[in-house]
């Protein structure tokens, strides 16, 4: 399968970047003019040193987020982007309050529509701010079905990273048991593949044409929609509808997910009829099964559904992985006792999709000092809403939560900002492999990567928390367990920079290589 190459995100962004720099050099101009003391003068710059820092949030928003909690003192603050205001709350009490209030205030399916612009971005899917029960299905087709299935899931997913990996050393030159690919557009790869024959069964992961728009896909999503956020609004609509034209891969995804969905909501009739149809295990059936019995989902429903599942499951996972092979490469001497862990443990793990705490805790900590995003428990709100201590926020601003700054923060974490692989495991199970004494350090009490509380935010929070994490946890474990395994691994320049950020999020660079040596040699 062919892969997509990164550079026009990267390019992309740089344009954009480019337009920034002339607000930069307006306010450096003004900013050393004696004119700005001037009243209405100063207020123009006022004006204009609010939006130049705005607009810097898109090149430097997770040291802004950070740099804002820091002065907080765990009082709510605010931080503004080019088109919004953010107020990040980080108190158990406040945190409550926002996952209290009512979806028809504050809503995370709003913030959603406005992070992706369906409209322009999912073949035209009216992302409804307020799913109410409806989203119920939607919800127990990934936190139950696919995590009840995860068991069938795992075995199969172990045989095709290994393959992969395969695969990726014919491809990338390997000599004596040895080669070096490009780390993360090879663990996206992986992932895709991962999630296709989850999500979509054998036949789809299969189809070379419909994978290579369904990796297409992620990246056209997320430029097409930053581009019409950075919009002024009246032309949104126009270079919208223009870009959404020009998405083929949004085009090839849908209808060839139309034509099985039609299929499937064919079946569903013959079976309420009596008749004997074909069992199926993937997403594409649990969504139209969870969907409401009174009023089912039409076909373009379900796969429009597929398709926001799809784009949530690819990007965030391959991050993760990404910067825990990065992690088990800077931090060599984890590799023996996670390698025994897996040597003793992973075929109960493949039986189970459970298990491996080591591991668990060594990607927990990975995510910690290197989290995909730097905003978490996003909630636009419809209404106005204003917290206990008076803070408001104004329809159409987002409510959230600071996950990176709470993550790196020593009221919740001892010596933050170190990498301790086995902060997460029990002491059992890190006194069983801990053979050198360095790697024995807990939290005062063990816990998952799948768990959701005050202080640990990467899968969003109380009631809203991600439904998919432990299937997304378990693929992860399969990835990296594979890795480790069968091979040992080395950054080919561990000085180089790893990683860039947009916004709030962190990325990791296209180019970093890692070098892979089979232990079969």
């Amino acid at each position: 399968m062919d892969f997509f190459s990164i550079n026009s995100s990267q390019s992309a962004l740089a344009t954009i970047g480019g337009v920034c720099v002339g607000f930069l050099i307006l306010f450096t101009v003004v900013q050393k003019s004696e004119f700005r003391h001037i009243p209405k003068i100063n207020g123009i710059y006022s004006h204009l040193r609010r939006r130049v820092e705005a607009w810097m949030y898109l090149f430097d928003g997770t040291h802004i987020i950070e740099r804002n909690f820091n002065k907080a003192n765990g009082n709510p603050f605010e931080v503004f982007s080019p088109e919004n205001r953010y107020v990040f709350v980080s108190s158990r009490k406040h945190i409550k309050e926002l996952d209290s209030a009512p979806d028809t205030v504050l809503s995370l399916q709003a913030a959603s529509k406005e992070m992706l612009q369906p409209k322009y971005t999912m073949h035209g899917f009216n992302w409804f701010d307020r799913r109410g029960t409806e989203g119920i299905g939607f919800v127990r087709a990934l936190r139950t079905l696919l995590t009840n299935n995860v068991p069938q899931i795992v075995p199969e997913l172990s045989v095709v990273v290994q393959q992969q990996f395969l695969e990726l050393g014919l491809a990338h030159g390997e000599k004596n048991g040895s080669f070096k690919i490009p780390i993360y557009p090879s663990i996206v790869q992986l992932v895709v593949l991962s999630n296709a024959l989850s999500f979509f069964g054998k036949e789809h992961a299969n189809n070379k044409y419909f994978m290579e728009s369904a990796l297409m896909y992620i990246e056209e999503t997320i430029m097409c929609a930053e581009i019409v956020k950075l919009l002024p609004g009246f032309l949104s609509p126009l270079i919208g509808g223009l870009i959404a034209r020009r998405l083929k891969s949004h085009e090839v995804i849908f209808q060839t997910l139309l034509e099985t969905a039609e299929e499937r909501c064919r079946e569903r009739d013959q079976k309420h009829l009596g008749q004997t149809v074909p069992q199926h295990a993937d997403c594409i059936q649990w969504i139209m099964e969870t969907s409401p019995r009174e009023r089912p989902w039409t076909p373009e429903r379900i796969v429009h559904e597929l398709m926001a599942i799809w784009f949530g499951s690819v990007h965030a996972m391959a991050t993760t992985i990404t910067f825990a092979v990065h992690d088990l490469c800077l931090h060599p001497s984890y590799k023996e006792p996670l390698l025994q862990e897996c040597v003793a443990d992973y075929e109960k793990f493949q039986g189970s999709g459970m298990g491996l705490p080591l591991l668990d805790s060594f990607i927990k900590e990975s995510a910690r000092l290197t989290p995909v995003e730097s905003m978490s428990t996003r909630r636009a709100a419809l209404q106005r809403f204003t917290l206990s201590d008076g803070t408001t926020i104004s329809p159409g601003e987002w409510a959230c939560t600071p996950v990176r700054a709470i993550m790196q923060s020593a009221e919740h974490y001892p010596e933050p900002t170190t990498f301790y692989g086995f902060r997460f495991a029990n002491q059992t199970a890190v006194g069983e492999s801990d053979t050198t004494g360095d790697l024995n350090f807990r939290q005062p009490s063990p816990s998952k990567l799948t768990d959701v509380d005050h202080a640990w935010h990467v899968w969003g929070t109380g009631r809203m928390a991600c439904p998919g994490r432990y299937y997304a946890t378990a693929v992860m474990k399969v990835i990296m367990a594979q890795i480790i395994l069968n091979y040992d691994c080395e950054l080919e320049d561990a000085q180089q920079p790893r990683w860039f950020s947009w916004r709030s999020t962190v990325l990791p660079r296209k180019n970093t290589m890692v070098r892979f040596t089979s232990r079969c040699i």
